[in-house]
């Protein structure tokens, strides 16, 4: 073991600890350690809730079994005929009654204790475990977790993951369990079994979708990673309808909408099912985005899913944006119905700068996290702040995620406003204020920190900065640019710039850091497990780590032909001997 130990790093990460091949045979990324104490923080909020989800039921059922037992006992009391003797009827209908309600009660806590015992501990599916860090950091630090089941259809990272469950010890060994197999065919044999899957693929994660909404058992929780932020962002829009079925536009606001491109995804995947899903947290961090969504079953609520999809329209000349709901709901009598949206909300040209619009989508436009959930996780994360290697980042995460606004989708730049008018930016607090001002809600976003979340409409947005370029004048510009365009209209808003107690959010105003730098150098993503490293990789890895690995395969190689040579000179002498042997052999 410890020959084989010299070909291997120890790497440490939360509780567990992973051995990891110094050759790139298994994928590893240290930047994912973001990615997964989030996911921790999840599972263990997730844990909470349904626990507390199961005591409610079970004082609901209890609730309902005690009218039950009201209901029998007083149609047994009127069911009850007198008899001659009152007296021994009333003593024998008092026995009856007595012996009846307490076998009532009896089997309504036998019912009760029964369903208590009911709830087991979450099975958790990671779909893609590679070296098997996430699942054994799942089994060692979240408490009342249940059998992890780790999955991989590369051999050698079933190999490198059944060696690290031995080497974290019989913990490791007793709750995780690692198989060589194609995920996809796992969850779809395995429907409705996991309380929690867990896909984080190298990539997209679109084909594995239709089979992890099948396999999340109802109110379980689905956790997926997407990696492939340049065909969500809109660098390739056709790669992206072709994988998830929306068209991205491009826009300051292109990380928020691959967050809600996903979920659209998700729901599509999970209505083929009558299924749909309900997030409780969307994040988008580093060169990814992470999204953590509660699966249920229900044809009819299924129905309201085109109400939580929107189109966008996105102009090309400034930053308006609109969007335009794919379905609307109409009340009939006591029932709703459901019909196709009217539209389109915007005309052909756009009403501030005379410009085309851009349409994409559909998108997720309904709210992408849940509050309370949010409130939870983030209290859990401070409650436990050593258990965590990356609380800074994720704490300051979630700090950003709990003021946003969950109820407007996407946001507006506001560098991206003041270079269409090609003017000096406002201040955020100044620009806040102004929008607070005018009687609308205004907040950050976690994807860029100047990001503006408003619910005020594009019309207030525009007089705002009219306002400010009075106060700030910009110099003469073409008539026919679209800044020109919505400078020669007057703002039909008064614009006030007083400063407003609510312009800073809580964590502004006490100085919490939202936005943190990466950690260290090429913090980002990696090159695929088995992958040969070379000089184009520069800037993944960084010149000091492209170089060790080049020199270090150079002096293998130097190695290795050493070994040849001196396996040749050794075998000279056999050789000249075969000749000679041949030789005579043909002369005679």
């Amino acid at each position: 073991m410890e020959a084989d130990l010299d070909n291997y790093i120890v790497i440490k990460e939360g509780e567990a600890e992973i051995l990891m091949h110094k050759k790139n045979q298994v994928f590893f990324n240290n930047a994912q350690v973001n990615n997964r104490d989030m996911s921790i923080a999840v599972l263990r909020a997730f844990i909470s809730k349904r626990k507390q989800e199961h005591e409610a039921m079970l004082s609901k059922r209890a609730r309902s079994s005690g009218k039950v037992v009201e209901k029998v006992v007083s149609e047994t009391s009127k069911d009850e005929t007198p008899t001659e003797n009152g007296e021994d009827n009333g003593e024998t209908n008092g026995e009856h009654e007595a012996t009846s309600q307490d076998g009532t009660t009896e089997a309504a806590k036998a019912a009760y204790e029964s369903a208590r015992r009911e709830l087991k501990p979450p099975r958790v599916l990671e779909a893609l475990s590679a070296s098997g860090l996430r699942a054994l950091r799942y089994a060692r630090e979240v408490e009342g977790i249940g059998q992890v089941v780790a999955l991989d259809n590369d051999p050698a990272s079933v190999e490198a993951c059944q060696r690290n469950i031995k080497f974290n010890g019989l913990m490791s060994t007793s709750k995780v369990e690692s198989h060589l197999t194609d995920a996809r065919v796992h969850m779809l044999t395995h429907p409705k079994e996991f309380d929690v899957v867990d896909l984080d693929p190298y990539g997209a994660p679109s084909i594995f979708l239709d089979s992890a909404v099948q396999s999340v058992a109802d109110g379980g929780l689905l956790m997926c990673t997407a990696t492939d932020m340049a065909v969500l962002c809109g660098a390739n829009g056709e790669v992206c309808y072709s994988k998830y079925g929306s068209y991205p536009v491009k826009g300051k606001y292109c990380h928020e909408m691959a967050l809600r491109i996903l979920l659209a995804s998700i729901e599509s995947h999970a209505n083929r099912y009558k299924r749909y899903i309900v997030p409780v947290l969307s994040v988008q961090m580093d060169f990814y985005v992470r999204v953590f969504v509660r699966v249920y079953t229900s044809a009819s609520a299924m129905k309201s899913t085109p109400l939580k999809l929107s189109y966008v329209y996105q102009c090309i000349g400034c930053d308006s944006f609109h969007l335009q709901s794919v379905g609307r709901a109409l009340p009939k009598n006591k029932s709703v119905r459901y019909q196709a949206a009217i539209g389109p909300v915007v005309p052909q040209d756009c009403t501030h700068c005379g410009k085309k619009f851009y349409m994409g989508g559909p998108i997720w436009s309904a709210p992408i996290h849940d509050q309370e959930w949010v409130t939870s996780i983030l209290n859990g994360v401070k409650s436990m702040k050593d258990r965590y290697p990356a609380y800074d980042k994720i704490c300051s995460v979630l700090t950003t995620i709990s003021e946003e606004l969950p109820d407007v989708p996407l946001f507006f730049s506001l560098h991206s406003l003041s270079a269409t008018l090609k003017c000096t930016s406002p201040s955020a607090a100044l620009f806040r204020s102004a929008i607070i001002n005018a009687k609308y809600r205004v907040s950050g976003s976690h994807v860029c920190p100047l990001g503006i979340k408003t619910d005020a409409p594009m019309e207030i947005m525009w007089d705002i900065m009219r306002c400010w370029v009075k106060n700030h004048p910009v110099k003469a510009q073409s008539p026919e640019l679209p800044g020109s365009v919505i400078l020669s209209k007057e703002p039909s808003h008064q614009a006030d710039f007083s400063r407003h107690i609510g312009s800073l959010s809580k964590a502004q105003a006490k100085k919490v850091a939202r936005f943190l730098p990466n950690p260290e150098k090429h913090w980002g993503p990696k090159i695929r497990a088995g992958r040969q490293i070379t000089s184009k990789h520069v800037s993944l890895l960084g010149h000091e780590a492209v170089n060790g690995h080049i020199n270090g395969r150079k002096e293998a190689g130097a190695e290795e032909e050493d070994e040849q040579q001196e396996d040749m000179i050794e075998d000279e002498p056999d050789l000249k001997r075969q000749k000679t042997t041949e030789d005579i052999a043909s002369t005679s």
